[in-house]
Order: structure tokens, then C-alpha cells, then sequence
């Protein structure tokens, strides 16, 4: 079976979002910060297991799991394992509260 990893739209407009602000500051760390989500996202789906857990009330977000991106620890990839890889759910900036809010709970 072929693992692979979606991205909701929510999570495709983080990196939109996350690249254009870094890429305002710095176009090169912008374009490493592109490369290093992908790059973990690709570790992701090899083992989905590695994130951490996150409780959520929302039974829909049992299994979500977080990830530091390599070399930006301020940003966190959300993710739900599936079984053919991972849904990657968002992308955002550590510091940001609320999941609720952030995942519609």
C-alpha cells in the first residue's frame, strides 16, 4: 500500500500564510521552512506514531497528534494518522492558542 499524507485546505492555506509572512523577514528561511514542513510531513507518513498526543474533547480529534517542525520549533504540524498515512489538519505557529477554535470544537 502506497502511504501518502492530505492536507486540508485549512492546512495548505497555513503554509501560504506561515510562507509569505517568514518570506516578508527572509526568503530564504522561508523557502527551509517550506522544505522542513515537507520533509516532516514525509516522516510523518513513514511513522505516524511519532507525534505526540493531544487531547481534544471532540471525539472527530481523538488521535490528534502534534509535531515540531525540524529547525522551526515555533511551528507545530496537526495530524491525524489514517490508514494510508496522515491528514495533516494545520500548520501554525506555537504560540497560537485555542484549538478549539482552531479545529472548529
Amino acid at each position: 500500500m502506497d502511504r501518502r499524507a492530505t492536507l486540508t485546505a485549512r492546512a495548505r492555506q497555513d503554509l501560504i500564510d506561515i510562507g509569505a509572512y517568514i518570506g516578508e523577514r527572509n526568503q530564504d528561511a522561508a523557502e527551509r521552512f517550506l522544505r522542513a514542513v515537507y520533509t516532516d510531513i514525509a516522516r510523518l507518513v513513514q511513522f505516524p506514531g511519532i507525534g505526540a498526543r493531544r487531547e481534544m474533547r471532540d471525539p472527530r480529534l481523538a488521535k490528534l497528534r502534534f509535531w515540531l517542525v525540524g529547525g522551526f520549533r515555533n511551528y507545530l504540524i496537526y495530524y491525524l494518522p489514517t490508514r494510508r498515512g496522515i491528514r495533516v489538519l494545520r500548520v501554525v505557529q506555537g504560540a497560537r492558542g485555542g484549538l478549539g477554535k482552531m479545529f472548529g470544537s
